[in-house]
């Protein structure tokens, strides 16, 4: 197994009254199953990428950890498909809130959360970071045209952690909460401080997205796509810009619209 996202197939096309054969990228799904102290915890479906940041970013916005040095020892054995973490501590965090469960990469109900968890993990934004109107458009833009799997498959969600003027880094996968994991775990991993920082993402943003944004502690999210209701209550009630439908030079704002501005100061 290598770090691809995608696997080349013949498929059979249909275009303009006949068909062909033709070689498609399809993006590739790979099943992920997380063990901590030796009990396993989790199953994942993700893109197999970044697995240790992915695993990393997913126990931290689990809860489970909170810094790097908490993990004594961690093994990914990608070809079977394991990830083996061991903690410095004997038992695990919280560990009334969870269970052995399934975690889809599809949007929607197959990814559960323990809403007790989250209100202990989520994170009231106090940054006061602003990025101009024209800049929002300008970082979707790049993000949109730095993703090379998304443009040969369109089968990955993107999402990059950024300042007002540029990427500093940007992740891609078939779950868009992996995507998200994955820049947390980056961030942990190489010391990166996020609350002045940006979220820029491709999907729509969903009370989980911004749930998961509040983890990981920016307090600006811009999306391609829309919100749901209770994202905008949430991002409100945490103090998060949420900006959504960043499409040609026009946007929304649905809270907080006081980061967002005409001119940089």
């Amino acid at each position: 197994m290598t770090d691809s996202l995608s696997s080349t197939r013949s498929i059979t096309k249909y275009s303009h009254h006949l068909f062909s054969r033709v070689e498609d990228d399809i993006v590739i799904e790979f099943p992920l199953t997380i063990y901590i102290n030796n009990e396993e915890f989790a199953t994942m479906v993700c893109s197999p990428s970044n697995l240790e940041e992915l695993v990393i970013g997913f126990l931290a916005s689990e809860g489970i950890i909170h810094f790097k040095k908490e993990i004594k020892e961690m093994t990914i054995d990608q070809e079977r498909g394991f990830a083996y973490v061991q903690l410095h501590a004997t038992e695990i965090k919280n560990q009334q809130f969870f269970s052995k469960r399934f975690i889809g990469s599809c949007c929607g109900k197959s990814r559960q959360f323990y809403f007790q968890n989250d209100v202990r993990t989520a994170k009231t934004s106090m940054t006061s970071t602003t990025v101009t109107a024209e800049q929002c458009i300008d970082l979707m833009k790049k993000m949109q045209d730095t993703s090379v799997v998304f443009k040969n498959t369109g089968g990955v969600h993107n999402a990059s952690l950024c300042t007002a003027h540029e990427l500093i880094l940007s992740r891609s996968d078939i779950g868009r909460h992996n995507a998200l994991d994955k820049l947390y775990g980056y961030s942990l991993l190489n010391g990166i401080s996020v609350r002045d920082k940006i979220l820029v993402f491709s999907g729509r943003i969903s009370s989980e997205i911004l749930t998961k944004a509040a983890k990981i502690g920016v307090g600006i999210v811009l999306s391609k796509s829309a919100p749901t209701d209770l994202a905008i209550q949430l991002a409100e009630d945490l103090n998060i810009t949420a900006v959504g439908f960043i499409r040609g030079s026009s946007f929304n704002i649905y809270s907080h619209p006081k980061r967002i501005v005409l001119e940089s100061k």
